[in-house]
């Protein structure tokens, strides 16, 4: 096994106090230039590298934040984790970035995790919509924020998209081309997201004068393409078969798209599609995909800000805030064709 060099042998080497070895790395204004120069030779001849999680337990603050997400599969997290590490690094600080794969149990282990390591704060995408895994979290005391979910309570702050509005946008599009028999592909109905979207297609149904029951609802186990391959098959054996498509995520819908051209079933001629999210993926389809566009990196950036405000020096001039971000339609090519 290795040996790692310790602060007292980099001490020896130099000739020097241990408190001298200590102020150069963390004070180095306080040390002569002479004697920082011979202390900081000595730790470059010697290897040593400083021990961070030493250093946390003294200052009783980690350099590290916790971003806990649905699906790291998903281009749409790579965007919000982006945006957070931005942040995070100009504060000089590191990102742990984890997967709970939509798992409740998987997301409590992993805050279980984060409390043993005492993170600096968290930031989560929760999969769990009961709310316990993040009240048995709070007794610890760690600063959390909530990433595309609204907080319940006003006791810790949130960002989010307006996915009602999502929903809307992306139905009532569907209806101003000329459709009248609209499918919902979703992921599964426990998580918030998925009921925010079907409850905003059912409402742009509502405005056009359709009940909820014109919606043809088909929920995925999961937010993926393979999911959503399947779900075009279920599709494509109604009777009669829905003009038009609205998925709750872009991986979905591309997943639908591929079922669809399987079964040469053009799109938008035969069947119009729209998704969610707005990944780079979606313009580059095979038929350039309507999506509903999140500002993720915006969403993971203002998320990161709030929980470092929480966890500043100034954190008790702190007030919790929700912050609800709006989306955007981008219309392209899968959605444009009327119905024959």
């Amino acid at each position: 096994m290795a040996h790692t060099v310790g602060i007292k042998e980099v001490a020896r080497h130099a000739g020097v106090s241990v408190g001298t070895v200590s102020n150069v790395i963390n004070r180095p204004q306080m040390v002569a230039e002479e004697t920082r120069e011979r202390v900081q030779a000595a730790i470059v001849a010697l290897g040593y590298v400083r021990s961070e999680s030493a250093r946390q337990l003294r200052a009783g603050q980690s350099r590290i934040i916790a971003l806990l997400v649905l699906d790291m599969a998903n281009p749409f997290f790579v965007d919000v984790a982006t945006g957070a590490e931005r942040v995070a690094r100009a504060a000089k600080l590191g990102v742990m970035l984890c997967n709970s794969a939509q798992s409740t149990s998987e997301e409590a282990d992993y805050l279980s995790l984060f409390a043993e390591q005492r993170v600096r704060g968290v930031l989560v995408t929760p999969a769990d919509m009961s709310g316990h895994n993040l009240a048995d979290f709070r007794r610890h005391g760690i600063p959390f924020v909530l990433v595309d979910r609204v907080l319940p309570s006003a006791e810790g702050c949130s960002v989010s998209v307006d996915d009602v509005l999502g929903g809307t946008l992306a139905v009532r599009h569907l209806l101003r081309q000329g459709h009248s028999t609209v499918a919902y592909v979703s992921g599964p109905m426990s998580l918030a997201q998925c009921q925010d979207r079907k409850q905003g297609a059912v409402a742009a149904l509502a405005e056009a004068g359709l009940p909820e029951s014109t919606l043809r609802h088909l929920e995925a186990e999961r937010l993926d393409v393979t999911a959503g391959r399947e779900a075009g098959a279920r599709l494509l054996a109604m009777t009669p078969r829905p003009t038009a498509v609205f998925c709750a995520n872009d991986l979905l819908a591309l997943g639908v798209l591929q079922a669809l051209f399987a079964a040469d079933v053009r799109v938008p001629d035969e069947v119009a599609l729209v998704g969610y999210d707005d990944i780079e993926f979606a313009a580059a389809a095979a038929v350039p995909l309507t999506s509903v566009r999140q500002p993720a990196v915006r969403m993971g950036r203002q998320a990161a800000e709030l929980l470092l405000e929480e966890t500043s020096e100034q954190a008790g001039a702190h007030q919790h805030q929700r912050i609800v971000l709006d989306p955007e339609l981008i219309v392209r090519e899968s959605s444009l064709a009327a119905r024959r």
